[in-house]
């Protein structure tokens, strides 16, 4: 039976779970508070230069292609809707000691590169990925592709101790890396997997080791023009399919009788009838503003339970390459990080109590080479580093809105690269500074969490809010929720979430 369906918010996750509900055949209208669509894939544009201000590297295209092709499309028109071009290699690495160093994409060259760095690291490597590939074959349809409620509900599908035995959920990403390579230089590597969710690596599960054997198994790729793309695409299907997309259309109340859902309320109370409700705001802000406090005690549970990510700093830098002596840059890859002297002291600043600004930040880069996203002669640097979240009491992080506070640690960041090597400041032609506060502020993120919840903690990684909650009628996707935040999780959110309205009980 087709179902009412009101769509809270269209980022990624909403976007895609109002295409997969339409595909069924249900009456779908999308509600965002934003001018434009899109939530955490951001675009900023100016003097010919466009810049990503979220996501820069999409893995996993084959949950991209699900999710158009479950909407009707071919193989085909869904390959051709978003070319993609496979990048080599994935990243280059500068580690403390000035050693620059690639990921290469193929795995040959992967092994041969960790053994150019020291003897043994080849093999060691070879094992670590073996590892890591059980553990996602282990994981990736109990977990990852299935509703769970707490971690019991994982263990209940994992029936064989074997399956726990391999994605060892007593020990941590930094614990298994340590254990598995004598190089600290690899190890810091393998850490700067846990921050792909928002995560400290060694407070996060070791299962997170198959975030890398994701990205080699299909590789990573760019999308020609930008990923924002990615968003103009999912937006156009959804028109196809006859989902009416409301911008600038704020939610104020998720209404509900009996403990089902009645419908929406916007700002400007008018109320909009529907059966079903998807939500892909934070689950923090469903719970706490959007849901009546009855209804939301068990939601609330669920939020208090998963930690809310880290943040981001971030700087877009108009680089002109034809300014005398840009040439003297050393050479960067598209996604370049550039390691600090100790890893670990990030984390200790970015999850202390409370959170500090990183005083010896690792600096990612990432610089297409497209020349859509900038001017000839002329490249759009996107420069992020881990940052705390947003509190303007200071207690769960730092007030971003203070006078100068973003000012002076872009000019910090800018010395930093100095120090590393990387001195582009006489090749800026501007600069747009992008704080936690301005995440928040634009897509109601909690304190500008970047991937919703975090993996910190044994169990975190189980625990985050469940798709469904206990109101009937209401479904939560995106970062924020099962099974976690970056691009092709909040697809998988998605998937789990039209499934389960299509067998709700």
């Amino acid at each position: 039976m087709a179902a009412e369906v009101a769509v809270i918010g269209a980022g990624v996750g909403g976007l895609s779970a109002a295409i997969r509900l339409a595909a069924r055949g249900h009456c779908v209208t999308m509600y965002e508070q934003s001018t434009e669509v899109g939530g955490k894939l951001g675009l900023y544009e100016r003097d010919g230069f466009r810049f990503d201000t979220g996501p820069s590297l999409l893995t996993l295209p084959s949950i991209w292609m699900d999710t158009l092709i479950a909407s009707g499309m071919s193989h085909g028109d869904a390959a051709e809707a978003l070319p993609i071009r496979r990048l080599d290699p994935i990243a280059r690495y500068r580690f403390a000691d000035g050693t620059w160093w690639d990921h290469p994409s193929d795995e040959e060259q992967f092994f041969a590169a960790c053994e150019q760095l020291s003897s043994g690291s080849g093999a060691g490597m070879s094992k670590f990925l073996r590892r890591a590939e059980a553990m996602w074959n282990v994981s990736k349809g109990p977990f990852l592709e299935s509703p769970l409620r707490g971690a019991r509900s994982l263990l209940a599908q994992s029936r064989r101790v074997r399956d726990l035995r391999t994605i060892a959920p007593q020990q941590t990403l930094h614990g298994l890396a340590s254990a598995t390579f004598n190089d600290p230089r690899l190890v810091q590597f393998v850490d700067r997997y846990a921050t792909y969710s928002g995560s400290d690596p060694r407070r996060s599960p070791a299962v997170l080791a198959s975030i890398l054997w994701a990205e080699r198994s299909e590789g990573a790729w760019y999308v020609d023009g930008g990923l924002r793309r990615i968003a103009d695409v999912l937006l156009e299907r959804c028109v196809q399919l006859g989902v009416t997309v409301q911008t600038g259309a704020d939610v104020e109340a998720v209404t509900t009788e009996n403990g089902r859902v009645t419908g929406i309320r916007l700002l400007n109370r008018i109320h909009r009838n529907a059966t079903v409700v998807v939500c892909n705001a934070d689950a923090a802000h469903l719970y706490r503003d959007l849901v009546a406090p009855a209804e939301a005690r068990a939601g609330l549970r669920s939020v208090a339970r998963a930690e809310p990510s880290l943040s981001g700093f971030v700087m877009c830098l108009a680089v002109d390459r034809t300014i005398v002596g840009a040439q003297n840059l050393p050479p960067l890859a598209h996604h370049t990080v550039l390691f600090p002297s100790v890893y670990g002291g990030e984390f200790d600043d970015l999850f202390s109590q409370p959170p500090r600004v990183v005083t010896d930040p690792a600096i990612y880069l990432s610089i297409p080479q497209d020349s859509a996203t900038a001017p000839p002669g002329c490249e759009a640097w996107f420069v992020l580093v881990n940052a705390p979240r947003h509190d303007p009491d200071g207690v769960a992080g730092i007030n971003w809105m203070a006078a100068g506070v973003a000012e002076r640690e872009a000019d910090r960041l800018l010395a930093k690269l100095a120090q590393r090597g990387v001195d582009v400041r006489p090749y800026v032609r501007f600069r747009e500074i992008r704080t936690p506060a301005d995440l928040a502020i634009r897509t109601r993120a909690e304190g500008g969490s970047i991937y919703g919840t975090s993996s910190n903690g044994i169990g975190a990684a189980f625990l985050r809010p469940a798709n469904q909650s206990t109101v009937q009628g209401l479904y939560l996707v995106g970062g924020s929720s099962h099974p976690g935040g970056g691009l092709p999780l909040v697809q998988l959110s998605a998937k789990i979430v039209s499934e389960l309205i299509a067998s709700p009980y």
